[in-house]
């Protein structure tokens, strides 16, 4: 099956793309495009994915850089791609030509930047905590170090959780709430106490704020579980684990 990969205008010239499941070598609970080394999918399969995607990316399978996401404001900047034991981080910037930098996701998330003009690209894996903690202000600011200018910077969201299929409970909202009592406009009533958090507008709001034009493809994960793995669906139907996304962009 041939692999569907969602792009952005914003993100022209830069090959990218947002992967979805489609076009994958991996079977039962991962059928489908699963590039994550950290599931319990055979290694060797998910080896060959990401081979798939590194094609499709125009690069070496050794030039598909990652790293070991911990929900963490953690940026590295890449001048060649990580070798393993990869580092903690949940972001990558990069100006050199020939890598191609991607992030794993199955809810979270995957957030890819750049600026044409500058040269300068970025991927960004950003959860509820990491956003929370800064790791998109952080992306930002590690782009501009490299030469980026807030007014070139374009950043584009892609598949996540979307309001509708994530609850949360009380002290969730407490916590934002806490934060930023302006927060309250991410969340949305449910059942007795739960709430509804908007993730995607939370991160638009936090890119917007740090002066960047951004974008959501408004892909929910949790909703179509032909194309997107997603980890609250997994959890919420039993199922031992669960395939990660891959979302990548190069120079």
């Amino acid at each position: 099956m041939t692999l569907e990969i969602i792009t952005s205008d914003s993100l022209a010239p830069f090959r990218h793309g947002f992967f979805t499941r489609r076009g994958g070598a991996s079977s039962g609970i991962f059928s489908g495009l699963n590039c994550g080394p950290g599931s319990s999918d055979q290694a060797e399969i998910v080896a060959i994915n990401r081979a798939r995607v590194a094609q499709a990316m125009e690069v070496p399978a050794a030039a598909l850089a990652t790293v070991h996401q911990v929900h963490s404001p953690t940026v590295l900047t890449v001048t060649a791609p990580p070798t393993d034991p990869r580092p903690k981080a949940d972001a990558m910037v990069t100006a050199t030509p020939g890598i191609a930098i991607a992030v794993l996701t199955a809810d979270c998330q995957p957030v890819l930047l750049a600026d044409a003009e500058a040269g300068v690209i970025g991927a960004a894996h950003a959860g509820w905590r990491g956003a929370r903690d800064g790791v998109l202000e952080a992306t930002v600011n590690a782009m501009l170090a490299l030469g980026a200018s807030r007014d070139g910077l374009k950043a584009v969201i892609g598949p996540s959780i979307s309001q509708r299929a994530y609850e949360v409970g009380p002290e969730f909202f407490e916590d934002f709430i806490a934060e930023d009592h302006t927060n309250t406009r991410f969340f949305a009533g449910g059942n007795g106490d739960r709430m509804h958090f908007d993730l995607p507008a939370y991160g638009l709001h936090r890119l917007r704020e740090a002066g960047v034009q951004a974008e959501w493809t408004r892909h929910c994960t949790y909703s179509d579980p032909e194309r997107f793995y997603s980890y609250r669906r997994t959890t919420h139907a039993g199922e031992a684990d669960y395939g990660r996304l891959i979302s990548a962009i190069r120079l």
